[in-house]
């Protein structure tokens, strides 16, 4: 299965707190089932959007590491 993201939030070259920060911004946002990706390379992320899905209850979906980035597809619940 393919995901497709509603929106695409880049936050490459920002560091903690900040990718968060725009991803709760974002998800604010948007209509509850819609899916965002988002594109990051600080690492921290790795942790950091996990903690911040669970604590707000939304799902994330899938998330890889690439050469040079982060990628999250989150929904929004």
């Amino acid at each position: 299965m393919e995901l497709v993201a509603d929106e695409i939030l880049d936050t490459s070259g920002l560091l903690c707190p900040e990718p968060v920060m725009m991803l709760h911004g974002k998800i604010r946002d948007m209509t509850a089932g819609d899916i965002v990706e988002v594109i990051a390379t600080d690492p921290s992320t790795t942790r950091d959007i996990p903690k911040f899905c669970t604590f707000l209850q939304h799902q994330l979906l899938h998330s890889e590491q690439g050469v040079k980035d982060y990628r999250y597809f989150i929904k929004k619940c």
